[in-house]
């Protein structure tokens, strides 16, 4: 059975008369737009509706009709705004079709050549496996990708490398967008040898800090510990993020080591911390206090194995990972707490500052030095060399207990016999 002829309309179209249109009894219904010649809708006899321009394309000695795209996919004006520029194509001897064909060719190239496609395939070949694969990954995804990842890496100029560490010295600090700095160069010029026509943007002296800054010193103060714990109470999502940060001080960890631990790594009332993710490449052993207990806290909701990471926010399947944003909130409070005070802002710190400062209080609670060095994972030398993951569990928890006794009595002092030590003492 020969198929009906399509019926022809022209006039002004509009949404709402796109909207209404109705499968046509038999054939096909075809709604010309008076606005732009050739341009219209097309309805099914099963109600399908699509944009399309009638008109003789290049290379066709009669008109016919193509698909512009479905109605619903992209508006009416932005379906008149190709109509115009496919008949401006033809006007030049163009065929639209090869022309979108070799944008969409254009665009994979592109893609491929994105900062973060380097970034990905980097990644790939040279950061898994690393021991500091993780902190390689971590400033990747908090510092690079936000602000350049969709960037060519073709377009990439010294400014726009300028401006994110800037960016990243005035977030987290100047050692940490030299870190990133290191991080990125390798990755441009693992690039460069495999790309002829790839030059890397980044050039001496893009440091951002002196060379007598590159060891930081920094301890919280008393009244610092205090406000950080204060604005803690305040954070309400992540949730994990205050225990998180206390974890860090608590059990003087660094930030990975927090943030990657799993119930797995939990035997009976001790965290191992295996060698494997550890810096001197040993299980490290940290007696669990009743504060570290604490922070360590129930199954989470939603989980459904049988273990899962502790600091997390996507119920134990993955470990938290949000730092940055994370921490600018916490910043943010703090600063809120000393301003409703009417003292000055606190001085930058990060969050390895805590490991430090935890270290310093097990001085202060008069641990002795090689049991609150063995707490900290480093290795004590000579004779004493012999490693034994489960040596000096006993002192190790005293010291660990010495060091949540000293942090009860910071944040929560007796009112005459403590004279507090101010931030002003430190700097």
């Amino acid at each position: 059975m020969a198929r009906m002829p399509a019926k022809k309309h022209r006039k002004e179209l509009t949404v709402t008369m796109i909207d209404r249109l109705k499968a046509p009894a038999a054939g096909r219904l075809w709604v010309a737009d008076s606005v732009v010649p050739g341009f219209g809708v097309r309805v099914t006899d099963k109600g399908a509706k699509t944009f399309v321009l009638r008109t003789r394309y290049p290379g066709e000695t009669n008109a016919s009709r193509r698909e512009i795209s479905k109605v619903g996919e992209i508006d009416l004006a932005e379906a008149r705004d190709k109509a115009r520029n496919w008949l401006k194509l033809i006007g030049e001897g163009k065929d639209p079709a090869q022309v979108e064909a070799e944008q969409r060719r254009s665009q994979v190239a592109k893609d491929a050549t994105t900062v973060n496609a380097v970034l990905d395939a980097f990644e790939k070949d040279h950061v898994e496996g690393l021991r500091s694969g993780d902190q390689v990954k971590a400033a990747f995804t908090n510092h690079v990708r936000p602000r350049i990842g969709d960037r060519s890496i073709y377009d990439l100029k010294r400014s726009d490398i300028t401006t994110m560490l800037n960016e990243i010295k005035a977030e987290s600090g100047p050692v940490m967008a030299d870190r990133v700095l290191a991080h990125v160069r390798k990755a441009f010029n693992w690039q460069m040898i495999q790309d002829d026509e790839f030059k890397s943007p980044i050039v001496r002296g893009m440091a951002k800090t002196k060379p007598k800054e590159r060891r930081r010193k920094r301890i919280l103060a008393d009244d610092e510990i205090r406000d950080v714990w204060k604005a803690l109470e305040q954070i309400e999502q992540p949730a994990c993020y205050p225990r998180y940060v206390k974890s860090l001080l608590l059990a003087m960890t660094r930030r990975n080591e927090s943030a990657r631990m799993h119930t797995d790594e939990l035997e009976s009332d001790l965290w191992v911390i295996p060698a494997a993710r550890y810096k001197n490449k040993q299980d490290h052993v940290i007696p669990i206090t009743p504060a570290i207990r604490e922070l360590i806290g129930e199954k989470p909701a939603g989980c459904d194995g049988n273990s899962w990471f502790v600091f997390s926010t996507t119920h134990g399947a993955k470990p938290f990972s949000g730092f940055s944003k994370a921490k600018k909130e916490l910043d943010r409070l703090v600063d809120k707490i000393r301003k409703a005070e009417g003292r000055a802002p606190m001085k930058q710190w990060q969050l390895h500052d805590l490991r430090r400062t935890g270290r310093s209080l097990m001085s202060r609670a008069k641990v002795d030095a090689d049991h609150a060095e063995r707490c900290m994972g480093h290795v004590i030398g000579g004779v004493r060399e012999t490693y034994d993951r489960y040596e000096y569990l006993d002192e190790k928890r005293k010291a660990f207990e010495a060091l949540a006794s000293m942090l009860d009595m910071i944040l929560n002092p007796p009112a005459d016999n403590v004279v507090p030590m101010r931030a002003e003492a430190l700097s």
